[in-house]
């Protein structure tokens, strides 16, 4: 298990080296990242180059036991570069150039600028890769492409369209483009996205691009195994959560040895279980309440099904000088464990001492700009020693999975360019998909479903639960793999807008839902965007086949859309409240082979997604961990690779709580106090059970 931070010591006002290296031994830290802006201080003049500053940085952090993860110095390009070179500036896809001024403003296809930054990648890998502290390497940082329309860039996606699809005749067809006039007679016509409105265009642009951004990687990570020894790995920080728009976690993990992310969250009442509502807090942090952690790392451990870097984790605050949030005591021990439940075996924070100058004068690190000691250290120095005793036990762990839920990056650019709901303010939600998306993870993890997150494409027999929330874009073997699981035992639960289109984002020209319609039990015709909510009602009997009543708690309504269903064989659970929406039914269920099909054609309210959620989950036989624990504590479960069974336990509130569980039994693994059934979680408080092998 790795602890630790990301370190910038060419950032200090003076030179503090050895005071920061004791300071980091003191709080029990392991790991240190390096290197990811140092281009224009390596080389401040083209072909002026000074390496050695990093020397003694890495000698006394070797001397005191910490290791190093060295990363390529690609992202942020040196002033000399832009102004010698302008071609490297990215161009926006309007065609405007990129100012100089921020990172990540250069084309990542651009030959002249690949070639000063492998350069640069070689010199310092042929300097510093072998040095003892360098345990590995990441390459690049939260990398994408900016959704870059150079010339270069947009010749390429013309060369992409060819290899896809061979002639123009066939894009024609494809993409729909006898529409408007838009028929290309030649690859020549094709236009540039800035005025494109073809669905069908903006997805394969999309995909364009996060494959550009996978080849950028590879390549990359190619340069770094010309000097990597063989117990070196290479990692790559994606942006955590739903992420960038021009990065795919699931190409990404392909291309590195361990995924890593980073994992921004709103803190304070704002991890609160229940959450409490709240718009102070950014939109990075997906919501309240401590799902946005669990769903952080749900992504994460899913991108490669295999444990995962947290590279970048709240210190003091993440974000800009309005958004300082620093967590209430105990809330950073709780979101290290958290994470490491899920399948983590790195808990870093950025960074490890608050910035002085620049853009993130105001982003805090664990030290503030005073540079001494405060509660984040004293907390997360606890947590250093705390691993460093027993870190070995919570590393390499596979967590329990209830329900997989699928992730669709097709389905997300689609409904990006072409958004299904709509805001309050009556502007198309942008977001639609992460909210469909984010809705159904949190009814999951609410009814206390331990979950995955999983692209499409995955095998999916081993979980007895799947949800496929808005998977809009899907071919035809896809939706049939979904009604293969559930054929054979599995419990697939399905949302409105999945299957509506093809892989071409053509709206498909039979009955929705398409291919699930006979496993559904249950097709529409029609559907609408709701205005206001409408009132759901639980549908009193529901008729054989074992199917169980759903009860709704007050007040449920189905908000932003609704699909008018048509039973076929399938069996009603909730319907509307409305003179009209009333004769159509809001949620089926349907006996398919030996697993089942539940059909939720509208946005169930939070309460409402929750009393769903946990009717599947008693549908498939599945208890949750924790039920009829008080509401603020959470039980999740792993297996680490020694065979133990591991329990955590946490209370996500300021009351303390007392546990009367049976199936919590063992020894806490801090304090080794033996657990049978009771246990005291203070405010705030995590607990690591050993389980009992009798237990």
């Amino acid at each position: 298990m790795l602890f630790g931070v990301s370190y910038y010591h060419e950032y200090q006002p003076f030179d503090r080296l050895a005071d920061d290296i004791r300071m980091m031994r003191d709080a029990g830290i392991t790991y240190a990242r390096l290197g990811d802006s140092i281009w224009a201080l390596c080389e401040p003049r083209e072909g002026e180059f000074h390496l050695d500053w990093l020397q003694p940085v890495l000698d006394g952090l070797h001397d005191a036991g910490i290791q190093v993860v060295l990363v390529t110095p690609t992202y942020a390009i040196p002033p000399w570069l832009a102004r010698k070179y302008p071609d490297v500036m990215r161009r926006r896809v309007d065609g405007r150039p990129e100012p100089f001024g921020a990172r990540q403003n250069m084309d990542i296809t651009n030959p002249t600028y690949r070639a000063y930054a492998e350069r640069i990648t070689r010199l310092v890998l042929e300097r510093y890769a072998q040095h003892p502290a360098v345990i590995g390497f990441q390459v690049d940082n939260e990398t994408g492409t900016g959704m870059s329309c150079n010339d270069a860039v947009f010749d390429g996606f013309v060369d992409w369209l060819r290899r896809k699809y061979g002639t123009v005749d066939r894009l024609n067809e494809l993409w729909g483009l006898t529409y408007w006039s838009h028929r290309l007679g030649d690859w020549a016509d094709l236009w540039r996205p800035a005025g494109n409105t073809n669905p069908g265009y903006d997805l394969d642009w999309r995909r364009f691009h996060a494959e550009v951004t996978t080849e950028f990687l590879r390549w990359q990570v190619d340069i770094v195994r010309d000097y990597a020894r063989d117990d070196q790995f290479v990692t790559q920080d994606v942006v955590g959560g739903h992420g960038r728009g021009d990065a795919d976690r699931y190409q990404i993990a392909e291309v590195v040895d361990i995924p890593a992310e980073n994992f921004p969250h709103a803190t304070q009442d704002a991890l609160l279980h229940p959450p409490v509502p709240s718009t102070i807090y950014p939109a990075q942090s997906q919501g309240t309440g401590p799902a946005q952690l669990y769903q952080r790392a749900d992504l994460a451990y899913g991108a490669g099904r295999r444990n995962f870097f947290v590279t970048e984790m709240n210190p003091i605050s993440i974000g800009g000088s309005d958004n300082t949030f620093p967590c209430y005591d105990g809330q950073w021990r709780m979101a290290a464990y958290t994470c490491i439940s899920r399948g983590a075996n790195m808990i870093a924070y950025w960074h490890w001492h608050s910035l002085h100058y620049g853009r993130e004068t105001y982003s805090h690190g664990i030290l503030n700009h005073d540079l001494e000691p405060n509660r984040c250290y004293d907390e997360l120095a606890r947590i250093g020693h705390e691993l460093a005793e027993h870190g070995d036990r919570l590393t390499d762990l596979t967590p329990d999975v209830d329900v997989a839920v699928l992730y669709s990056y097709d389905s997300r650019y689609a409904l990006e360019f072409q958004p299904c709901l709509k805001n309050p303010d009556g502007t198309p939600d942008m977001r639609c998909y992460r909210t469909i998306f984010d809705r159904f993870y949190r009814a999951f993890f609410d009814a206390r479903a331990q979950l995955i997150v999983v692209p499409t494409s995955v095998e999916l027999a081993s979980y007895p639960v799947v949800v496929a929330p808005a998977v809009y874009i899907a071919d035809d073997a896809t939706l049939q793999r979904l009604v293969d699981y559930a054929e054979q035992g599995g419990h697939l639960v399905v949302t409105f807008r999945t299957g509506y289109a093809d892989e071409f984002a053509r709206a498909r020209w039979r009955r929705a839902p398409g291919v699930l319609r006979p496993a559904v039990g249950a097709s529409y015709r029609l559907y609408s965007n709701l205005a206001d909510p409408v009132p759901l009602r639980t549908v009193p009997e529901v008729s054989g086949n074992g199917v169980s009543r759903l009860q709704l708690p007050p007040g449920a309504v189905g908000e932003a859309w609704m699909d008018e269903l048509e039973l076929e064989g399938a069996d009603a659970l909730v319907s509307y409240d409305h003179p009209h929406f009333g004769r159509f039914p809001a949620v089926v269920t349907h006996r398919w082979g030996r697993g089942r099909v539940t059909y939720v054609g509208t946005l169930p309210d939070s309460a409402s997604a929750k009393s769903i959620a946990a009717w599947v989950l008693e549908a498939s036989g599945i208890k949750p961990r924790g039920a009829g624990l008080p509401e603020s504590v959470r039980v999740t479960g792993a297996r680490s690779p020694r065979g133990e069974r591991l329990t955590f336990v946490s209370n996500w509130s300021f009351e303390a709580k007392t546990i009367d569980d049976p199936c919590i039994a063992g020894v806490d693994l801090i304090s080794g106090e033996a657990i049978e059934r009771h246990l005291e979680l203070g405010a705030w408080d995590i607990r690591a059970i050993v389980e009992s092998t009798d237990a």
